[in-house]
């Protein structure tokens, strides 16, 4: 007997679970941790595992891509009832589009934050959060 609920098998469930997990991960390396490198590394974390929860998200059981080709609606007239029958076990698009325009603002990101701590580190000479927050400019 095979577990249910939302018409999503255990399986299917394996992606949010490890996207919720990774998640965590990346708040706990961002919210706990004192050196701002592991900060910035936690946040990058965080970002992935929310890349993945919207991929999964959008994920359909055994789905096509969503193109309608030649072959795909030959011998058959285009009409609603027609295209709502192809479109059926198509992946949705949308989260996978915001996915990847998300991971190229997260590089851009990750890139922003990686110069500020290098910059942060040539004034204070310390990554160190408790020691930067102690100095006086």
């Amino acid at each position: 007997m095979e577990f249910k609920l939302f018409d999503l098998s255990i399986v299917e469930y394996a992606f949010f679970i490890t996207a919720v997990l990774i998640i965590l991960i990346g708040l706990y390396g961002a919210l706990v941790k004192k050196t701002l490198i592991k900060i910035v590394i936690g946040l990058s974390v965080l970002d992935a595992g929310i890349n993945l929860l919207l991929i999964s998200v959008g994920y359909v059981k055994s789905g096509t891509a969503p193109i309608f080709s030649p072959a795909l609606i030959k011998d058959m007239p285009l009409t609603l009832e027609n295209i709502k029958k192809l479109s059926e076990g198509m992946v949705d698009p949308v989260p996978q589009a915001l996915v990847l325009t998300a991971i190229v603002i997260g590089f851009g990101v990750t890139a922003v934050a990686l110069s500020l701590v290098i910059r942060l580190y040539r004034h204070h000479h310390t990554l160190n959060i408790d020691e930067i927050k102690n100095l006086k400019w």
